[in-house]
């Protein structure tokens, strides 16, 4: 080739790649600061159901309108101003001497007995130690920080005496930043929590400091032990203490003794302030300056000098949260055109905030995060899925991997379930604590469809790094919780086929007694196993003959003549019953949650959709069925009914102003609902294995351009 050849060669390969390149359509990259800002909330009254929250998933405080704690009272039943922490936990003592073995009760579902961690309906010793286990342990309230706020003289300031509130949440850099006015006087505060650490800090600067009417309060009360409450007793403040242990010119630690839990905080400040103890468990800081700077933290242990900085923690709150909405997953729906698509873009922004700095710790969360107490603070683990799910599918599965470490120290406990039932592998408890102990409850103990999540979660984390790495971190508890179910299922002689009895499904309104075969356990069932098996290929082992038996023979999911799926094979009445056709419809979950499998036929779940959609009691759902509905409808290729499944207008599918999903007047909180949206739209996008359709969740009807990045399809 001559060099004329040559030159001309060149010429037009540069001509041919530039005229590619002007030709081709690349999607406009998303502007994520813009979308996140957009949605930051913005709060300009007391509103109990308003306060806002900073966290990192280990640790959160949440303050109210003025950026600390300053009217918790105004919030106890709304949304509370609670400080917790993942390691914070306390037991009344155990002076009556229960001991675990009198929650038992036997119970015969499959020719021998069982027995199971119960409530009892009898007065006497039995419920009493039931009772007792339940509330032991409950989740720590860790302590109250506030503005101590004054007038002339000397009487402290009320809310209705405080105007001018603008307060915003800082999506982007996780800061709330709060002003307002106090007797005319200006007041700014902002507050960020450290990413890694319980630590929390706070900037004031107003004028109210210099006329001696404005101080920080730390006030510390014991728990309550309440099913569902602020962790809040203000009435025995014999029975705990709190002193200071250490103090100089710039910091000062309080040790916190209730019973055997021991705990300590650590305030540094930057600048002059004199500390004094106004009561019992109730100090006052009181600044000079006009500016004043201090940090919080929190621990288990007593701390070492503090060398802690506010301006540091600002500066790596901000550092966190611009690269956890940078490097995560991410759905823009501003060029939808349907009215509906701002509040869903809202949810959806605030629900991952939320998630982040509620759900994302070393252990699976409770219901309400930590922001207070619901069932003592205990957490669910059938609600794990919910919480947990949707970090894999919006590209942050370290977050969901945080709290995965747990079912290994709780192994022993889930094991010796198992055993005592006469079962193998680990039966994974419901409704438990960092111990992995077991509640007694009536209707958890009986729940199954927690057992196959660690399965799911593991496969997640495999599809996010598949490697032997992640092999080795989760083969053996995901062959040990197949263990269980393989052995759970009971094989059908007559029939030739195996069914699952003897429980409570997720629908809870059903019996154990009388329970048989509910579909969404079953389709679970089916794709646990089939799961399992995969995992012995990958590690190089034969796949187990009577699992694959058990997959075989599984039964298939019961209808009626209408082609209707029924919430169990037992019951026929299903669709005349109101006790069927109340709390979650379940079985959506079996083709929705679940991918397609032989045991369902979509053309019946179609049709039990529809019924769902017109005829189910909703007054009597759950946060979390709106999404489960809108993946169901997503699979079915009914994206007009998966989209108005998320914005279904009932009391708890509501979400606060802060993102909250709104339950009832107990649950102010529902975490499951948020974890559930995401886990739904990131399917509604990026589809699930098999899928070739672009956005196959939303209609195509040219209202909503929904573009997303990073998202990853679900099994």
């Amino acid at each position: 080739m001559n060099n004329k050849v040559r030159m001309r060669t060149v010429i037009c390969m540069l001509l041919s790649g530039l005229f590619l390149s002007c030709g081709t359509s690349q999607p406009e990259k998303i502007d994520r600061q813009a979308l996140v800002k957009r949605n930051s909330p913005q709060i300009t009254e007391f509103d109990k159901h308003s306060s806002l929250s900073a966290g990192n998933g280990n640790f959160a405080i949440t303050v109210d309108a003025t950026g600390l704690q300053t009217f918790p009272e105004l919030y106890s039943d709304g949304v509370p101003l609670g400080t917790q922490s993942q390691w914070g936990w306390h037991s009344f003592p155990n002076n009556q001497n229960y001991k675990t073995e009198e929650t038992l009760k036997n119970y015969n579902f499959r020719g021998w007995d069982e027995p199971y961690a119960v409530q009892f309906n009898e007065p006497g010793r039995a419920q009493d130690a039931a009772n007792y286990y339940r509330i032991n342990p409950h989740r720590l309230h860790l302590g109250y920080i506030g503005l101590e706020l004054t007038d002339e003289s000397g009487q402290l300031l009320k809310a209705d005496q405080i105007s001018g509130v603008n307060q915003e949440l800082n999506l982007w850099e996780g800061i709330i930043s709060s002003s307002f006015l106090a007797e005319n006087d200006s007041v700014k505060v902002s507050t960020a929590v450290h990413p890694e650490k319980d630590l929390l800090a706070v900037n004031i600067n107003s004028p109210l400091i210099g006329k001696d009417k404005m101080d920080v309060n730390f006030r510390f009360p014991y728990p309550s032990g309440g099913h569902a409450d602020d962790a809040t007793d203000w009435t025995v403040p014999e029975k705990h203490s709190t002193v200071i242990v250490s103090q100089d010119d710039n910091s000062f630690t309080l040790k916190r003794t209730l019973d055997t839990t021991t705990y300590y905080v650590n305030v540094s400040y930057e600048g002059e302030a004199n500390l004094s103890e106004k009561e019992a468990h109730y100090f006052v800081l009181s600044p000079v300056s006009n500016n004043f700077a201090f940090t919080c933290e929190f621990t288990s242990e007593m701390p070492q000098m503090s060398d802690n900085n506010s301006q540091q923690v600002f500066d790596a709150s901000s550092k966190n949260w611009i690269s956890f909405w940078e490097d995560g997953g991410v759905i823009d729906f501003s060029k939808c055109t349907d009215k509906r698509a701002p509040e869903l873009e809202r949810r959806v922004v605030l629900s991952q905030y939320l998630m982040a700095i509620q759900s994302a710790g070393m252990y699976p969360p409770q219901e309400t995060g930590l922001t207070y107490n619901s069932w003592y603070g205990k957490f669910h683990l059938e609600m794990h899925w919910w919480h947990g799910v949707h970090f894999a599918l919006w590209n942050r599965p370290e977050l969901l991997e945080r709290s995965m470490g747990w079912y290994s120290q709780a192994y022993p406990i889930a094991k010796s379930i198992a055993e005592r039932q006469n079962f193998d592998g680990a039966r994974w408890m419901k409704m438990t604590d960092p111990s992995g102990a077991e509640a007694p409850s009536k209707v958890g103990s009986f729940l199954i469809w927690q057992q196959p999540h660690f399965i799911y979660m593991a496969e997640l984390m495999y599809r996010s790094n598949p490697s032997q790495e992640v092999l080795d971190k989760y083969s053996f508890l995901v062959e040990e919780t197949a263990k269980f179910m393989a052995s759970f299922a009971t094989y059908d002689e007559l029939e030739g086929r195996y069914v699952l009895k003897g429980l409570i499904p997720a629908q809870e309104t059903l019996r154990a007694s009388e329970t048989i075969n509910p579909p969404f356990e079953l389709s679970y069932w089916h794709y646990g196993m089939t799961v399992a098996q995969e995992w012995r290929e990958r590690n190089g082992q034969e796949r187990d003959a009577k699992w694959d038996e058990l997959i075989d023979k599984l039964s298939p999911l019961a209808y009626n003549a209408d082609g209707l799926y029924l919430a169990s094979e037992d019951a026929v009445d299903t669709y005349m019953d109101i006790r069927f056709t109340s709390d979650h419809p379940a079985v959506l979950g079996a083709l929705g949650m679940m991918p397609q499998c032989k045991l369902v036929r979509p053309d019946y779940m179609q049709n039990t959709l529809d019924w769902i959609w017109d005829n189910w009691n909703w007054g009597k759902t759950w946060g979390w069925d709106y999404p489960m509905t809108a993946m169901s409808a997503a699979r079915l290729g009914d994206a007009e009914k998966a989209v108005g499944a998320l914005l279904m207008d009932r009391r708890t599918n509501t979400y606060l102003p802060n993102g909250h999903n709104y339950q009832d007047d107990r649950l102010r909180v529902y975490l499951p609902g948020n974890g559930g949206l995401l886990t739904a739209v990131a399917m509604m996008c990026a589809g699930w294995d098999g899928n070739e359709e672009n956005n196959p969740g939303f209609p195509k009807d040219g209202t909503w351009d929904v573009r997303w990045e990073g998202l990853s399809p679900m099994p």
